[in-house]
């Protein structure tokens, strides 16, 4: 019997746990290692930050749906990795600190056979000055504690302004290397139509400030989209929303510090600016959670495992080349570490080989670009396809991982929220494919213009709220869930 230990629990940990369970779970030992006991439907926080929903329907408790798969639940945080074990142990292992109440604060190592760093992100709010709700001066949508709380001062600013108040409204990037736009992008959305659908819009000034060299960039290098038989920039795309709502924006910016009622920031052009707020939610940058590595010597391996950022090194290429030639070929397909094998690390806790959108900096020096997008649907793909390959190597597949899910061969889907009301909400709806533009397939615009598309309509906010149901059902691992589109 095999051990195959996952650290953390969501989308993409979670979608190796559920598929392993099936596959593979009655003849070997799934464990997950995760310091949350509920899962998160995070794409519907926004509607909980803006009391469109509750946390309790963007979340459940994993224990007892890993109880009913078979799966090994140990509630605490990974620590340390030992790809090599260590001189009093031959196998590897991964040392925990339990967040379980009955045991907090305790160690214990725990061996495996196949490890998946499935970690995600370091909520980096201490980046920048100010930033974030625990501590900081704005809120945040990246959790449904967050959400709650962002939406309690919300509605505290709609009851200032249905008395007659004026009230200043900021969403976007906290940060000049943020990524994750597509979450702000979308709750900014959602606040200008709680604002109208409580009938005191025209008492609000919203803007929208980013690190985007252009709106519609999302760290994927901006993208062209199909719009009624014509190719539409995404940046007209992106400023027609905008335009319709009468919402300002600011790009090409890193904010630098957050003060009460006011917000830092530096331009591309290597200008400093100030911008006035009463209600804030800007994007924290992410980081690698600091996991260490050490070998079976106990020397300190961890510079060879992670890149400085924290995020696990897998096979792609990190050698360092001009923008121009960046390639496809970069990217990584299988998500295993170069020197071993049978560590993997999915979703937003692999490393980058570069970024996607062009590298820009200020005359300061101040790095100023959206790092690349790996959330919702490539973390469930990757999820799955490196559960797929641990399935076929303990099937006796000695050739190695033959599932791939390279970002640069595949599409995603993403419907944003732009107010949610079963007659008077919509959504837009984009799909882009591939994620990482191919200009050696597609010339013209770097992806296929048959599958690049986006519309905004009604039909895209029941398709929104139709997934949010789905997805949490699937999660929930109910009767046909395999079945089901990740």
């Amino acid at each position: 019997m095999s051990r195959i230990v996952i650290l953390g629990a969501g989308i993409s940990g979670h979608t190796v746990a559920r598929y392993l369970s099936l596959w593979v779970g009655k003849q070997h030992q799934v464990t997950v290692v995760s310091p949350k006991p509920q899962w998160n439907w995070i794409p519907s926080n926004v509607w909980v930050a803006c009391g469109e929903m509750t946390a309790e329907q963007v979340t459940f408790d994993l224990g007892p749906i890993y109880q009913k798969a078979g799966v090994e639940f140990l509630l605490g945080k990974a620590v340390s990795v030992h790809p090599e074990g260590a001189a009093e142990r031959s196998r590897p292992f991964v040392r925990i600190e339990y967040t379980d109440p009955t045991r907090a604060g305790q160690t214990e190592d725990v061996d495996y056979d196949f490890l998946v760093n499935a970690t995600g992100p370091k909520l980096n709010f201490g980046a920048t000055p100010g930033l974030g709700p625990e501590g900081g001066y704005t809120v945040s949508v990246c959790t449904a504690e967050h959400a709650v709380a962002a939406n309690a001062q919300l509605q505290e600013h709609i009851q200032a302004m249905k008395g007659g108040a004026r009230r200043r409204f900021v969403v976007g990037t906290g940060h000049g290397m943020c990524t994750c736009q597509g979450a702000a992008f979308e709750y900014i959305y959602n606040v200008d139509h709680s604002l109208r659908q409580a009938g005191v819009r025209d008492q609000a000034e919203i803007t929208w400030i980013s690190n985007e060299y252009e709106l519609g960039d999302f760290g994927m290098g901006g993208v062209h989209i199909k719009r009624g038989g014509y190719v539409t920039n995404g940046k007209v795309f992106a400023e027609s929303l905008m335009v319709e709502r009468g919402i300002s924006w600011i790009t090409r910016a890193a904010v630098n510090k957050i003060e009460p009622n006011k917000i830092h920031y530096e331009t591309l052009e290597g200008t400093y600016h100030e911008l006035d707020y009463d209600f804030a939610m800007l994007i924290p940058p992410f980081a690698g959670v600091g996991l260490k590595a050490f070998g079976n010597d106990g020397s300190d391996i961890t510079a060879a495992v992670f890149a400085p950022n924290g995020f696990m090194k897998v096979d792609a290429d990190y050698n360092p080349k001009p923008f121009e030639e960046w390639s496809k070929a970069d990217w990584p397909r299988y998500y295993e570490t170069p020197k071993y094998k049978n560590v993997f690390a999915v979703g937003i806790a692999f490393a980058p080989p570069h970024l996607i959108s062009k590298p820009m900096s200020s005359p300061n020096g101040t790095p100023i670009n959206p790092a690349p997008p790996r959330t919702g649907m490539p973390s469930a793909a990757i999820g799955k396809a490196v559960a797929e390959n641990i399935r076929d190597i303990l099937n006796g597949a000695a050739a190695g991982p033959t599932h791939t899910a390279s970002m640069a061969e595949m599409g995603a889907a993403c419907v944003a929220s732009t107010g949610s009301h079963i007659f008077k909400g919509s959504a837009a709806t984009m799909t882009v494919f591939p994620v990482v533009p191919d200009y050696e397939t597609y010339p013209d615009y770097g992806r296929d213009m048959d599958l690049t598309f986006g519309e905004v309509g009604l039909a895209g906010h029941w398709m929104k709220w139709i997934l949010h149901y789905v997805f949490l059902y699937q999660a929930q691992l109910k009767p046909g869930w395999s079945i089901l589109p990740d």
